[in-house]
């Protein structure tokens, strides 16, 4: 099979325009119903038979994982297309839904709470079932990774000093400051139970106001560390944390559930082989090189293919 690639190395400077556009048109298809509509301007073109298209959401880490998974099956003599930065997780299960996309990094439990907010997240074999049980029926998850990367509230070094906060401290010890303090987020995680309504459910954390930012990407890191925001979602594996003393906030109530890498595919776009070889890069990949990864592409301005490319080789699955 030949192999091709289609990929714009400008997906990692996407402008903040073009956020606000996706997060305006993640809004409009969260709202259709499962059968995409002749008027859905997100409902795209099947892929053609023999591609694989592979998507990503508008964060670094996607299209890292994204281009992961894609040179994988690039490696494997598939022919392979890219759809990067395309938006929120509204807009990408509904492609992913109509055949625009093959395959998605997705996070179990991530994908889980967006499904049924008031699912149980116990272990993540169980996560894995209750998604497969409420996917679309023209959608399956494959085997989750070890590696994992949730969702926290994090606070700024003067926000922890200010209010006593330590490595030890609980989204519980919040509760008295957040009245004082501004969370920043993608505009999704406004509304989202795991975001601020569960914040406000399981924590009683009810915060002085919200600001829309990306999703843990350079808007929410430079409002945190200029303390424009005092709070905001960050990605637990997002190496600023570390440079810039970020403080990751314990959620012992499990709000933000699991969250392993996790490929969603369209059952009629991947053969048995593509569904194997994912799998066999899944089973290598963990939190740490994940961290690592991340580093290389947000801190050191690597581009994310090449970084993809350099570790699936070291990896032995070139």
């Amino acid at each position: 099979m030949t192999s091709s690639v289609q990929s714009s190395r400008s997906r990692a400077k996407h402008t903040v325009a073009a956020a606000v556009v996706f997060a305006a048109a993640a809004a409009l298809l969260a709202g259709c119903s499962s059968d995409d509509t002749p008027d859905n301007p997100l409902a795209g073109e099947k892929a053609d038979a023999g591609t694989v298209v592979v998507g990503s959401n508008n964060f670094a880490e996607s299209t890292l994982l994204a281009d992961i998974y894609g040179e994988a099956l690039r490696a494997k003599g598939f022919k392979v297309t890219y759809k990067h930065n395309i938006g929120s997780r509204e807009t990408t299960y509904g492609l992913m839904k109509n055949g625009s996309i093959t395959v998605l990094p997705e996070y179990n439990g991530s994908l889980l709470a967006y499904l049924d907010p008031k699912a149980e997240q116990k272990s993540a074999e169980a996560v894995n079932t209750a998604v497969k049980a409420r996917l679309d029926k023209k959608l399956t998850i494959l085997d989750s990774s070890p590696a994992e990367n949730k969702d926290s509230v994090s606070v700024n070094a003067e926000t922890a000093k200010q209010y006593g906060l330590t490595s030890s401290s609980t989204l519980a010890d919040l509760k008295d400051a957040a009245p004082e303090l501004v969370i920043g987020g993608s505009p999704e995680f406004q509304t989202r139970q795991q975001g601020l309504k569960g914040l406000k459910d399981v924590y009683g954390l009810e915060f002085k106001s919200f600001k829309a930012l990306d999703a843990g990407g350079p808007l929410t890191q430079s409002a945190l560390s200029k303390n424009t925001v005092q709070a905001a979602d960050v990605f637990t594996t997002d190496p600023t944390i570390v440079k810039e003393r970020f403080l990751v906030l314990k959620d012992p109530e499990n709000l933000f559930g699991f969250a392993n890498v996790t490929p969603l595919v369209h059952k009629d776009g991947l053969s048995q082989e593509g569904v194997d070889t994912l799998d066999e890069v899944s089973a290598k990949l963990d939190t740490k090189t994940l961290l690592d990864l991340d580093a290389q592409v947000m801190l050191e301005k690597k581009d994310p293919l090449e970084v993809a490319k350099s570790w699936l080789k070291s990896a032995g699955l070139d």
